[in-house]
């Protein structure tokens, strides 16, 4: 970073297995979710908090700017595919779903956004993932097109 350049980019990461297949138990949901902040921190972004459920993952970390969203997502997802891969916890290839989700906040909404995230399986006793996702596009008016959003299986 350039002297006198200064950033507070806050974003969260929403992105889904592939076939939106119930991958892996809680337990190791729990390995891959420091995994991928170990991932966040050694990429020199601040990691704040990483949950999901078994068929998806919400990433919230501070971006440090010298690197793009996209090549964060693809280190990310190549990584983590990998490490699940290594650790045969599934039957098959691990896989996750092409495209993502990425919302920004301000220092203001952290504890909210953190405590949203911290929370997944009691909002997911409620609505669905598709519902979830619909609802962060439109809360942070993201334009979207159906045809080009996550394969949502029943």
């Amino acid at each position: 970073m350039k002297l006198n350049a200064y950033t507070q980019l806050f974003v969260q990461l929403v992105f889904a297995s592939k076939f939106r297949e119930a991958f892996l138990k809680k337990e190791q949901r729990t390995e891959v979710w420091q995994y991928i902040a170990g991932i966040i921190k050694n990429k020199d972004h601040k990691s704040i908090i990483v949950n999901g459920m078994a068929d998806h993952v919400h990433i919230f970390f501070g971006l440090n700017p010298k690197m793009a969203i996209s090549d964060l997502v693809r280190d990310l997802k190549r990584s983590s595919s990998q490490f699940i891969n290594d650790h045969k916890w599934i039957p098959g290839k691990f896989q996750w779903q092409e495209g993502y989700g990425a919302f920004s906040y301000s220092r203001a909404q952290i504890s909210t956004v953190c405590e949203y995230i911290k929370n997944q399986e009691i909002h997911h006793r409620k609505r669905s993932f598709r519902e979830e996702y619909l609802a962060l596009l439109r809360e942070n008016e993201v334009p979207f097109e159906d045809r080009f959003l996550f394969e949502f299986y029943a």
